[in-house]
């Protein structure tokens, strides 16, 4: 795949593949071209050359509610939630409006813990609390890939290891998840498989072990903080 703007190759040539039960980390410094890769996985923007293939089936055109509905989740960058809607409001109303159906808005809560705030509005939440929100979103409906960028973005510890478990879940119910975050230690404890994104191409492809261990993530992105990553 490869994206251009402007004067600047955003993307090179960038090839990556999930497999079901797979969690795929896409890692690297800020303007990699993480986010921009992201994009174009679920329809946000399209590549200039090269095509999104999702269960045999070519979606490069495809709009991203399209892709929702076949089964891409995607928890952007940014925040998303409807501020002035409730929790509960703001997951009956993604599931209609994506899958038709309203979804079993309780049971996502509760993975997420937001069990207890389902009649809380999205404005007063912490910012934790709506990235666990954009989760539960997500999984109202169990994708069969899910696409978070910066999943762990301004959620505290525990929140953070919870969001960690539930990717994990997913993964064993068959889910490929694909992340970008630059909390590394939280990203690789979830891993199968760990990339490294430079200058717009796939430097690394590893176990998150040998990640931690290869010269260019030492030498082009962690450098001396690659000793403060828990094993």
């Amino acid at each position: 795949m490869r994206v251009v703007r402007g004067d600047r190759t955003i993307l090179r040539d960038v090839s990556v593949r999930v497999a079901a039960g797979e969690v795929v980390g896409i890692l690297g410094p800020s303007g990699a071209g993480k986010s921009t890769l992201f994009r174009a996985l679920t329809g946000e923007e399209p590549p200039d050359a090269g095509e999104v293939r999702f269960a045999g089936a070519v979606v490069t055109r495809e709009p991203l509610w399209r892709r929702a509905r076949a089964g891409i989740g995607y928890i952007p960058q940014g925040s998303s939630v409807l501020w002035d809607l409730t929790v509960r409001e703001n997951l009956v109303t993604f599931s209609r409006v994506v899958h038709g159906t309203a979804g079993d808005p309780v049971q996502a809560a509760v993975e997420v813990g937001l069990q207890q705030r389902l009649d809380v509005h999205a404005r007063e939440l912490s910012a934790g609390e709506r990235r666990r929100l954009e989760f539960a979103r997500a999984i109202t409906r169990r994708p069969r890939v899910l696409v978070c960028d910066e999943p762990f973005a301004g959620v505290d510890p525990a929140g953070a290891e919870l969001l960690g478990r539930l990717l994990a879940d997913l993964a064993i119910e068959g889910v490929g998840v694909v992340l970008a975050d630059h909390h590394v230690a939280e990203a690789l404890a979830v891993c199968t498989r760990a990339l490294l994104l430079l200058d717009g191409e796939v430097a690394v492809d590893e176990t998150p072990e040998a990640f931690r261990e290869h010269p260019l993530v030492r030498g082009r992105y962690l450098g001396t903080w690659t000793r403060s990553i828990p094993p």
